[in-house]
């Protein structure tokens, strides 16, 4: 007796401030051992400790150790390089730290009698904490009192709803879908399951990220490469061609610093900082960094229509009274007051209903739940009320109110129906037989004012919308309509898709979903992506949770649930679904981007690399020193790079990464290894020194490097225009005022011989480089048959 009253004690009361400061002082808070963004020291390890900065710092240790020191400074462009990277990572860092925390979910326990809202490391080891629906588990608990069904698919994967009762545990990391409870903390920090097992639902999934994959195909690609081409070259410069130790280290150098991309990490890393910086000042919260890049590809966006498209202020329109209207209005107080819900549509009516709620005492409740789509209560001497969608409570009577449902839906509006039997609930759940129907309560919200604009900013872009919500499809329709969503009259009930497979069909066939269940949301967005699509969720209730895990992009108000903000990628803290169009236009800017610059880092890559096989098989010198690289490098890619990857851009983005930056990186690549090599032969056919014939390339490379930047910047406005005329301006003045710095000859001391080879070579770079995006271009159509063809016979394989 003395510890169930000690246990009710506890149940009203919680911990006394004592107790919570002695457990505070014991460490027994619950603390996470790692933060969701990383550390200061991580940056500058993640910046410094990379495989290029690795063999950049060999290459110029090796020539520093036979005493070229000037060709060593390619290695102060590194330095800078991470220096920036770090700056800029940080400053995302802090700017993510800042924001989320407007977004960061709270718990609210009771201490003292009272009721706190605290931050989750807050929580103390034996806290009384207050949950209801789309609320977090932030730490393993036991039920203390109230019912709660909890969905535990982020821990298990499995997505069906447990009910848990007074005694019951629930684990940190799911969710709680319907109902109240109080709980108490019985495991906090890293003693919880969820963090046990490392299943923070943030680091589940890996990133689905293109740029990704290709950089780190790159890095793997150059680090083989690398080490059989350097030994090649230097013991043919030693062995075959007598040079002596420092000529061999530093030619040799000087195509290796070619083939390393070393700003394209770095260029990427800064490009998604300054996104993350810059979404940050559209009021959205980045939670996984390469999410922007998913976003600029998404072109199927599903909604829900509450809070979306509509502003989720609901009002009640009209209440069509079947029965008795004071046993009617009495109902509805006692179900709202005993049923404690706070979703907009309990609010209005609450709103409307005036007067106190009857002193009914409840024997049991049944909370909404979007799976069931209804609540209701068992009321001593009152009998049971059932609140919720018609087609849902009523079934196979639903027929009696159909047409007046329809009636009302088709001008875009919700409809309840509210019920009563004198027979108790089906189990814990499970509807009362004998349902009478008692009332129609028919309840409007307006559509946002920007939803139309948002919508054909959209559709002009290119992406698809498909509107899935739990209200009737008709009513979403009509919603739909009016915000000017085309397709609007393509609408199904999707409580008629019996399968996954009638599902999956309808994605693709339909724009409107309506009384869609959470775990059809989810089948829906998986079935839209293996059509190819990359989708993208917006969600804030506890409903969205499984199709927001899986959809591509997952984006969540921050109004809405807990639960929601947790799983999602991307928060919008202004919760205003017009927010969006800025959020995709940025991503678009940081991935076109991306894409442009990274192939003038390639350029390099690709002409270092097949320029030095050339020279491996015709038995001649490598014909740069890694100073004249510098000079290149700076002009023609690092400094534009780093513009060009902060510009406006909207384009479209469509095909895989690595594919689009071959594309626009190998016709320069080909023309500058072409026309140097030919240079090369002509000088070995005319005798000329190999100071002769470096500085011939030099200036033939950088000329090649101008065309190509020009390309990039096309088309041309007044920043790109100053851009490319400041890199040639800087080009001109190193040539003219600086050549023996980076060992170029001088103009005037360069013989007629040389000028003949020089001008005609430059003036055939333009011309060379259409010729190669010619061949490029039909490589890439031989390349995209041939793969379209493979899949085919994989399919009639498969059918076989």
């Amino acid at each position: 007796m003395m510890e169930r009253t000690q246990h009710m004690e506890y149940a009203q009361k919680g911990l006394d401030r004592p107790e919570v400061e002695r457990l505070k002082a014991e460490g027994k808070t619950n603390v996470q051992p790692e933060s969701k963004t990383k550390s200061v020291s991580q940056i500058i390890r993640d910046n410094t400790c990379t495989l290029f900065n690795l063999l950049n710092v060999i290459l110029a240790m090796m020539v520093i150790s036979v005493g070229s020191y000037k060709n060593a400074l390619f290695i102060n462009i590194i330095v800078i390089n991470t220096v920036i990277g770090i700056v800029q990572e940080i400053r995302a860092k802090r700017t993510v730290d800042k924001i989320s925390l407007l977004s960061e979910p709270k718990a609210h326990v009771i201490r003292c009698g009272h009721p706190e809202t605290i931050a989750l490391e807050e929580i103390v080891l034996g806290d009384l904490v207050e949950l209801k629906a789309g609320n977090q588990i932030p730490a393993d608990s036991i039920v203390v009192s109230g019912d709660m069904e909890v969905d535990e698919s982020l821990l298990t994967g499995e997505a069906d709803a447990i009910m848990k009762k007074s005694g019951d545990t629930v684990l940190s990391g799911s969710f709680v879908v319907s109902g109240r409870a109080r709980v108490q903390v019985i495991r906090v920090g890293k003693d919880n399951y969820a963090t046990k097992l490392a299943e923070d639902v943030r680091t589940l999934r890996k990133p689905n990220s293109d740029i990704m994959r290709a950089l780190k195909l790159i890095t793997k690609f150059v680090g083989i490469i690398i080490v059989p081409v350097g030994i090649a070259l230097l013991f043919l410069s030693l062995q075959v061609q007598g040079l002596d130790i420092q000529q061999s280290v530093t030619t040799t150098v000087a195509a290796l610093v070619g083939m390393i991309p070393e700003g394209l990490v770095l260029l990427t890393s800064i490009a998604l900082a300054v996104g993350v910086i810059r979404l940050s000042r559209y009021r959205t919260l980045v939670q996984e960094l390469y999410c922007i890049e998913t976003l600029a590809r998404v072109d199927v966006l599903c909604l829900d229509k509450t809070g979306t498209i509509t502003e989720g202020s609901m009002e009640l329109k009209t209440m069509d009274v079947l029965g008795d209207c004071q046993e009617t209005s009495q109902a509805l107080k006692a179900l709202i007051a005993n049923l404690s819900d706070d979703n907009p549509t309990f609010v209005a009516l609450q709103k409307s209903l005036k007067g106190k709620a009857p002193d009914w005492k409840a024997t049991q409740i049944v909370p909404f739940s979007s799976a069931r789509k209804y609540s209701g209560a068992s009321f001593e001497d009152h009998g049971a009320y059932v609140m919720g969608a018609p087609e849902f409570v009523l079934k196979e009577r639903y027929a009696e109110v159909k047409a007046r449902v329809e009636a009302q839906a088709a001008l875009g509006y919700r409809v309840l129906v509210l019920c009563h039997s004198d027979l108790a609930f089906n189990g814990d759940s499970g509807l009362p037989e004998d349902l009478r129907v008692m009332a129609l309560l028919v309840i409007g919200d307006k559509i946002r004012p920007e939803a139309r604009e948002t919508l054909e900013y959209f559709a002009d872009q290119g992406v698809e919308i498909k509107v899935i919500s739990g209200d009737n499809p008709v009513t979403v329709s009509e919603v739909a309509h009016r915000a000017g969503l085309k397709g609007y009259e393509r609408f199904v009930d999707a409580s008629t898709l019996l399968d996954e497979a009638a599902v999956a069909k309808a994605a693709s066939e339909y724009t409107v979903f309506g009384r869609v269940s959470p775990e059809q949301k989810k089948v829906l967005v998986d079935a839209l992506k293996e059509c190819g699509h990359t989708v993208a969720m917006t969600g804030d209730g506890v409903n969205d949770v499984l199709a927001l895990r899986d959809a591509d992009c997952s984006i969540a108000m921050a109004s809405g649930s807990d639960a929601t903000k947790q799983v999602a990628q991307l928060v919008l803290l202004d919760s205003n679904f017009a927010s969006l169009t800025q959020v995709l236009a940025e991503g678009r800017r940081v991935i076109n981007n991306i894409t442009r610059a990274s192939s003038l880092f390639l350029v390099k890559t690709g002409f270092s690399l097949i320029l030095a096989l050339l020279v491996i098989l015709s038995n001649d010198l490598y014909p740069f020193v890694p100073i004249q690289l510098t000079l290149i490098s700076t002009v023609t890619i690092g400094i534009p790079s780093f513009f060009l990857a902060l510009e406006p851009n909207h384009a479209i983005v469509s095909g895989e990464f690595l594919q689009n930056v071959l594309r626009k990186a190998l016709p320069g690549a080909l023309t500058d290894a072409l026309t140097i090599g030919v240079v090369v032969w002509i000088g070995g056919l005319m005798h000329f020194s190999n100071a002769q014939i470096s500085s011939i390339a030099t200036i033939l490379c950088g000329t090649v490097g101008l065309v190509i930047l020009y390309a990039v910047c096309q088309p041309l406005d007044k920043k790109r225009i100053v851009l490319f005329l400041g890199m040639v301006f800087l080009f001109v003045m190193a040539l003219c005022f600086f050549p023996w710095f980076f060992a170029i000859m001088p103009m005037p001391e360069m013989s007629l011989p040389m000028l003949l080879v020089l001008v005609p070579m430059m003036l055939l770079t333009y011309p060379v480089m259409l010729l190669m995006r010619r061949f490029v271009g039909w490589l890439d159509r031989w390349y995209g048959q041939n793969k379209k063809n493979r899949k085919i016979f994989q399919r009639n394989d498969k059918s076989a």
